[in-house]
């Protein structure tokens, strides 16, 4: 008899058994152990002695119908169709002998999907959608992507950092990319320009108002049409009043910048959750290539490697040895931009995922 499906709801993802590897489904909870042959493949073994290969391959995350095909065609050949993406955009395929391990990876590297991002390496970058979907980048975060792991290539295909290092991407301070070892995202560092002839034709202005997280806007009229003012002392510029008042341009080819965080975890791995903080700001939003922000992130990370202890977190190792001995062994400046003087929220912001009452 068939297994029941669950049935969808509106909330909530798939029910992922009808799509699981045989094995997986059959040793649900049942893993005994797991190992690591060599970069991007995994091995876990069940206490009834079932095996598994999962081979890990980054991808450029937003494809084409002719890479999904491809990728498809490769696992229909070595994995018996069974494949997987990640949360961090890898491709895994799934195997249930030791056969066609070796196989696969070279046939990935052949087609340029390189295999890596396990244990202790520069995982594949988390970001959100920049200029293809979301509708206040300032940057296209996909592309910071690119020219990062291009310059991180070692680092992912091979586990020599002290850890595991996670790096994201954000088009802008809302920050969907999320907390990370290294994060990037970028900051507007002017108020908006409001174009007064549109907003009332464009903007349910209560709505922007309501929008605006330190409550810097309220309604105005200029020439006699409503319309909405920015309280500049108040104005974060974080860029949250542009999707509901395209009017109110945030953006600006000189004063929208990138930054770079240091030291988020999101697991209860080790240490309980952290943010991330700032280390470096003001640096140019200079596509395609982000030269600037690619030699900050690598200055880090070799700083990292070579100075932290093995199992340390990039927050861990910060933690230990302080944050002006980070600053002196990075050699990055300390400014103005670096003192964390805002008082909106809890001091702990009780980051912890554990349940507490």
């Amino acid at each position: 008899m068939a297994a029941q499906v669950r049935t969808p709801i509106e909330s909530g993802v798939p029910d992922s058994f009808q799509y699981m590897h045989p094995l997986l489904a059959k040793n649900y909870g049942q893993w005994s152990w797991h190992d690591r042959p060599h970069a991007g493949v995994l091995h876990h073994v069940a206490e009834g002695g079932d095996e598994i290969w999962t081979v890990r391959a980054g991808t450029p995350r937003q494809m084409d119908i002719h890479t999904i095909r491809k990728l498809c065609d490769i696992a229909d050949a070595y994995a018996d169709g069974h494949v997987r993406f990640t949360i961090r955009s890898n491709i895994e395929f799934l195997l249930g002998s030791r056969d066609k391990v070796e196989s696969l990876v070279r046939k990935l590297t052949e087609e340029g999907f390189p295999v890596g991002g396990t244990g202790n390496s520069v995982s594949m970058i988390a970001h959100t959608q920049g200029w293809l979907h979301c509708d206040i980048p300032a940057s296209d975060a996909s592309g910071v992507v690119k020219s990062l792991m291009d310059e991180l290539y070692d680092e992912f295909v091979n586990e020599a950092m002290p850890n595991r290092v996670r790096i994201s991407t954000s088009c802008c301070q809302i920050n969907c990319g999320g907390q990370a070892d290294i994060a990037i995202n970028i900051q507007h560092t002017k108020p908006p320009r409001i174009n007064h002839d549109l907003v009332s034709a464009v903007c349910e202005r209560p709505a922007v108002v309501a929008r605006c997280p330190v409550a810097a806007i309220r309604p105005a009229k200029v020439n006699g049409k409503p319309t909405l003012e920015v309280d500049e002392n108040k104005c974060i510029c974080c860029g949250a009043c542009y999707p509901p008042c395209p009017p109110m341009q945030i953006n600006d080819p000189e004063h929208s910048k990138l930054a770079i965080w240091v030291g988020g975890k999101n697991s209860n791995a080790r240490t309980k959750p952290t943010l991330h903080k700032l280390v470096a700001a003001g640096l140019p939003n200079n596509p395609p290539r982000w030269p600037e922000v690619a030699a900050v992130v690598k200055k880090i990370l070799r700083t990292y490697q070579e100075n932290a202890r093995d199992w340390e977190r990039m927050g861990e190792w910060i933690d230990r040895i302080g944050w002006p001995r980070f600053f002196e062994l990075t050699q990055l400046p300390f400014t103005k931009h670096h003192l964390d003087n805002w008082r909106g929220a809890r001091q702990s912001l009780n980051a912890s995922t554990h349940i507490r009452f």
